[in-house]
C-alpha cells in the first residue's frame, strides 16, 4: 500500500554551523504536513525574496522555510530528497554534481551519475548520508511530517541542510527556484527557467480570463476503493486549484482548504462538467472512471469529458508545472488555449 500512496505525491517537496555548513535558528520550524497523501500540501514559507549577506564563511540567507542558514560560498556535491528539486537541479545542468538523491526522484536517475546514492526522504540514513561530506542538502516539506526533522544529525554535523517546504502556489514555486539557483551559484540560469515560466503562466491566465462558460471540474488524485473509499483531491490554498482557476474553470471544491478527501457520494451530487485526474498507479484511468457504476448521470461522464494531465508535472511543484497547467487548459477548453502546443506531443505528433 506504501507504494501507491507514493506514487500519488512524488513531490515538489533544517544548528547554525561556524564555518561552511548552513542550518537553523533554535526556532520552532512551520509544522509541515503530516501524511504522505498530502505531499503537496500548503505549508507556511517565507515567500519574501531571499536576503544574502556574505561572510568570510558563506553566504548568510535564509530557506524557504524561513530558517536562518549560512550556504558555503562553493557548492560541488549536492543531495537533493524531493523529485521536483532534482528535476529542477538537472535542468539548471548541474546533474554531475548531485551525489544523492530521495528514493522517489528514481525517475531522472538516467540523468545522473551512475553512482549516485538513494536516501528515503522521511527516514534517511543520516550517518550515510553525512558520510558523502555534502555541500548542501535540499529537503521538502516530506522530510518533516509529523513535525520530527528526520535530517538533524546531518545539520548537528555542520553539513548545510536548506528546508524547502510544499509550494501553494505558482508565485511560490518561482521563489523556490530562485532560492535554489541561487544557492548552487546558477542565478542567471535559474532566472532565465523562472522567466519562461512566468511567461507561460501568466499567458494562460490572461486567456482564462476570456472564458465566458465556467465550467466545473473535479480533480481526482485517488479513486474510491474498498480499502480508502474517499476521493482525496483540494481545495484553495494550493497551487493546483490556482490552476483551475487560472483556466477559467471552477473547482469544485474551491469553497474548502488544502488538501482534503471527499465521499463518492458527495463527488457525485456536485455534478462536475469535466474530471480531472493525474492517477498513474492505474492502466486506462480515464475508461475506469468512465466506467464506474453510479456516476453514469454525471455530467462529466455524460459528455465524455474525463482527462488525463501528467503526473509528475502536476505533482511535482517546479518550473514544469506550468506544463501540466497548459495541458489541462487545452483538454478542458481546446479553442480558447489552441495558442499553445502540446507540451507532452512527441516529435513524431508534429509530423
Amino acid at each position: 500500500m506504501k507504494k501507491r500512496i507514493t506514487s500519488l505525491f512524488l513531490a515538489g517537496l533544517l544548528s547554525l554551523s561556524i564555518i561552511t555548513g548552513c542550518g537553523k535558528s533554535e526556532e520552532k520550524k512551520t509544522e509541515a504536513t503530516t501524511t504522505e497523501v498530502t505531499t503537496e500540501a500548503a505549508t507556511e514559507t517565507d515567500t519574501e525574496a531571499v536576503a544574502t549577506v556574505n561572510d568570510a564563511n558563506g553566504t548568510k540567507t535564509k530557506d524557504r522555510a524561513g530558517n536562518d542558514i549560512v550556504i558555503p560560498e562553493k557548492v560541488d556535491k549536492i543531495v537533493s530528497m524531493a523529485p521536483s528539486t532534482t528535476h529542477f537541479l538537472i535542468d539548471l545542468g548541474l546533474a554531475d554534481k548531485i551525489i544523492a538523491i530521495d528514493t522517489n526522484s528514481y525517475a531522472y536517475a538516467d540523468s545522473l551519475p551512475k553512482d549516485v546514492k538513494q536516501f528515503d526522504m522521511m527516514e534517511p540514513d543520516n550517518e550515510a548520508l553525512v558520510a558523502l561530506e555534502p555541500d548542501i542538502v535540499f529537503t521538502s516539506g516530506m522530510s518533516d511530517a509529523g513535525g520530527v526533522d528526520a535530517f538533524q544529525s546531518v545539520r548537528d554535523a555542520g553539513i548545510c541542510v536548506a528546508d524547502i517546504p510544499s509550494s501553494t502556489s505558482f508565485a511560490e514555486i518561482a521563489e523556490d527556484m530562485k532560492f535554489i539557483g541561487s544557492a548552487v551559484g546558477e542565478d542567471v540560469e535559474a532566472a532565465a527557467l523562472i522567466e519562461e515560466f512566468n511567461n507561460k503562466h501568466e499567458m494562460v491566465e490572461k486567456l482564462g480570463k476570456d472564458v465566458t462558460e465556467k465550467k466545473k471540474i473535479l480533480f481526482m488524485i485517488s479513486l474510491p476503493s474498498a480499502e480508502y473509499p474517499s476521493i482525496y483531491t483540494f481545495g484553495k490554498g494550493t497551487y493546483l486549484d490556482e490552476m483551475i482557476t487560472d483556466i477559467g474553470a471552477e473547482n469544485v471544491t474551491g469553497d474548502q482548504e488544502g488538501w482534503i478527501s471527499i465521499t463518492e457520494e458527495e463527488a457525485i451530487a456536485m455534478n462536475p462538467d469535466v474530471i480531472i485526474t493525474n492517477i498513474d498507479y492505474i492502466d486506462d484511468v480515464v475508461n475506469v472512471i468512465k466506467s464506474t457504476e453510479g456516476w453514469g448521470e454525471v455530467n462529466a461522464i455524460k459528455n465524455d469529458a474525463v482527462y488525463y494531465i501528467d503526473a509528475t508535472t502536476s505533482n511535482q511543484p517546479n518550473n514544469h508545472t506550468v506544463d501540466a497547467l497548459i495541458q489541462m487548459a487545452k483538454l478542458v477548453y481546446p479553442d480558447v488555449f489552441d495558442v499553445f502546443e502540446d507540451p507532452f506531443a512527441s516529435p513524431s505528433d508534429a509530423e
